[in-house]
């Protein structure tokens, strides 16, 4: 099929003290979030100046899918369109509508499938389409990437830098910790008739990556980032509550691997970066925390590859992977429905 753009979908992040709340009420509106959990993410961003990673982030993430896809000769404009903050998606559709863009493909900047990190993203599309009208430019999302060599093999890298940091006579008490962005339990298993495809994708990659980073060592898969009513249910163990726990085994090091993020945004510097790693120096565990992909080479020339599978007619037929899940290039319909309950908000 012919495609003539690139669209790079994310979430969108504040760039300025004013932004934080207006930025906040749009990821949360319908949600129920309480109150005191907006005041409190809020101050977490102003801890930085009111200023989210993320866009910068995007943004050296697109010049350097521009780059690269300019060195390989493939000929195809790239655009930038957020969920939660400028530029908003529907503008950039519109943008691309304006351009003479007929038909566009999408990378999200989220590895994994459920509601929040694939489904919304679909949804996204269709809500910004529909506000542009009957000329709108259609998209179809790339396929999520989870077990791609551009994604785990970052991942790996830092891993193995971060090993690198700890105290070698450690290393044998030494434990890996996987991080993910929590969710509620309900909306984990509303993944379609497989069920729980998110964790069940991020367990692979973990084992992926401690396979390929240090066999040696055992590692965890845990959840950081949480919101929503106490009462509801939510993926378990908190990372913070893990490494007490680890404390407690006897364990001397950790390092810390965000498997669940594409760069080191706010939830990845305020939740790992400042409250787990004072958590770490309050048991006296030995802390390190592995770098995201971020715009690492293979990770970019990765875009590229996923965009070749859609263009190539045996695309579907040689897709890079490492692991064993099955993926496809369009979701189910009834894949990772909406839960009823909060999701992310921060």
């Amino acid at each position: 099929m012919a495609y003539d753009a690139l669209v790079l979908l994310s979430f969108g992040g504040p760039e300025g003290p004013p932004d934080v709340l207006p930025f906040l009420r749009n990821v949360t509106r319908g949600r129920n979030v309480p109150p005191e959990r907006l005041a409190e993410v809020a101050e977490h961003y102003q801890h930085f100046g009111g200023v989210s990673p993320i866009n910068q982030q995007c943004r050296e993430l697109l010049a350097a899918i521009r780059a690269d896809f300019a060195a390989h000769g493939l000929d195809l404009p790239v655009y930038w369109g957020n969920r939660n903050w400028h530029p908003m998606l529907t503008d950039t559709v519109a943008r691309m509508r304006d351009d003479g863009v007929r038909r566009a493909l999408a990378f999200a900047t989220s590895a994994y499938g459920g509601y929040s990190s694939c489904r919304q993203y679909q949804e996204d599309i269709a809500v910004a389409r529909a506000a542009v009208g009957p000329d709108a430019p259609v998209i179809d999302k790339l396929r999520q990437f989870h077990d791609h060599p551009g994604f785990v093999g970052p991942h790996v890298e830092a891993v193995r830098a971060a090993l690198d940091t700890i105290d070698p006579a450690l290393r044998r008490r030494t434990r890996l910790v996987f991080t993910a962005h929590s969710v509620p339990t309900s909306a984990a298993a509303a993944a379609g008739p497989e069920g729980g495809r998110y964790q069940a994708q991020l367990a692979e990659t973990a084992r992926l990556v401690a396979a390929d980073a240090a066999p040696e060592l055992p590692y965890d898969l845990v959840w950081q980032s949480r919101s929503g009513p106490p009462q509801v249910p939510w993926l378990e163990p908190d990372v913070n509550d893990h490494l007490r726990e680890l404390a407690g085994q006897g364990v001397d090091a950790v390092v810390v691997s965000p498997i669940g993020f594409v760069s080191d945004h706010l939830e990845v510097v305020w939740d790992l970066d400042t409250e787990a790693a004072a958590t770490a120096k309050q048991l006296g565990l030995a802390y390190a925390r592995a770098a995201s992909p971020g715009t690492h080479p293979a990770f970019v020339s990765m875009v590229r590859d996923l965009v070749s599978e859609r263009l190539r007619p045996d695309g579907a037929l040689t897709r890079a992977r490492l692991g064993t899940l099955p993926v496809w290039d369009t979701c189910p319909v009834n894949c990772c429905i909406a839960s009823s309950t909060p999701r992310r908000s921060s």
